[in-house]
């Protein structure tokens, strides 16, 4: 009841203030898709698949964030033009008010965010119907989203690192950052609270006892991001370099496009685990770049910022331009 009356009384004044993200009405392209499996978490399932898709392609799970949907991400982020060009199936989960009056993934509720529970399972169970029902593979599973998605990307990469290989969060917070709503809105505006260390417990007690192989990690943030402080960025990278056992010092630094700068965080054999994309001069969005040149993606819209398309370097570092069913292996320096 408490929590109800919290999310009456504080999210739709946040939307009111513009600290939860608006977005795109829905539009044609991903398509319904009903008795996936078990569904906890009360979410609605869209997947966009190529015509002529075979067996054995990658799964790309793209998340939205608060008050959008599935087709307008889709639109957005550019993830079906790629799944065009390249050849995989995108899943996109997409939240209902019943759960959320904002439509937001409920990233900050420890029932939807704990492995087997909640909207985590729901969406394990969207990828396992894109395993069985597609002939998926398996092993080239990666997960993707914005605001509220990012936050909910970062959760699922902790509680199943065993489905995921590796996964992005743009413009997102850490594992373990919040419980309830009134510490995510603390969460959002003020970080550095933990050590790297104290972090990456928190990813550790998210997943299966025992867990040593863990996802590789993107983390996109822009400089001017009044919505979820760049900080959590940094927060990001000392959670996920400390899951894998790796130093907050990047292994090398590469100038992008659009202000755009990557750091890449890469073990002894030059295995890259981590990398981080800070934007110069972006809000709070996800980095897009519409056009029909091979490095763009992406349509116009609010919440989307015309700079670079984050989901063509997320997936060229997952390998999903490489043809055919090679394994899924991590970018080398």
């Amino acid at each position: 009841m408490r929590r109800a009356l919290l999310r009456l009384l504080l999210v739709p004044a946040l939307v009111a203030a513009g600290v939860l993200t608006a977005g795109p009405a829905a539009a044609a392209g991903p398509v319904r898709v009903t008795d996936f499996g078990p569904n906890p978490g009360a979410l609605e399932m869209y997947a966009y698949r190529p015509a002529g898709l075979p067996s054995g392609a990658p799964v790309v799970v793209a998340l939205h964030g608060c008050t959008q949907d599935a087709a307008g991400y889709a639109l957005g982020s550019g993830w079906p033009e790629l799944a065009d060009r390249w050849g995989f199936t995108v899943v996109l989960p997409q939240q209902v008010a019943a759960n959320n009056a904002n439509r937001c993934f409920n990233w900050f509720e420890p029932g939807d965010v704990t492995r087997g529970r909640g909207e985590v399972a729901s969406i394990r169970s969207m990828v396992a119907h894109a395993v069985t029902a597609y002939g998926a593979d398996p092993g080239r599973v990666f997960v993707s989203g914005l605001s509220a998605g990012g936050a909910m990307s970062a959760a699922l990469l902790a509680a199943y690192p065993d489905v995921f290989a590796a996964g992005s969060v743009l413009a997102g917070v850490p594992v373990g950052c919040a419980d309830d709503l009134f510490s995510a809105v603390a969460c959002m505006t003020v970080s550095g609270q933990r050590t790297p260390g104290q972090w990456a417990a928190a990813v550790r007690a998210a997943a299966p006892a025992g867990t040593t192989e863990w996802p590789e990690v993107s983390v996109w943030h822009g400089t001017d991001d009044r919505t979820v402080n760049p900080a959590n960025a940094l927060d990001l990278r000392d959670q996920w370099t400390a899951v894998h056992g790796l130093p907050q010092v990047p292994a090398s630094t590469t100038a992008l496009p659009a202000g755009t700068t990557r750091h890449r965080y890469a073990d002894a054999d030059g295995t890259v685990r981590v990398t981080t994309y800070t934007v110069a001069g972006m809000g709070h969005a996800a980095p897009n770049d519409p056009g029909t040149g091979p490095r763009q993606c992406g349509r116009p819209a609010q919440y989307f910022a015309d700079t670079v398309c984050s989901s063509w370097y997320d997936g060229v570092s997952w390998g999903l331009d490489r043809p055919g069913g090679a394994p899924y292996r991590p970018a080398r320096l």
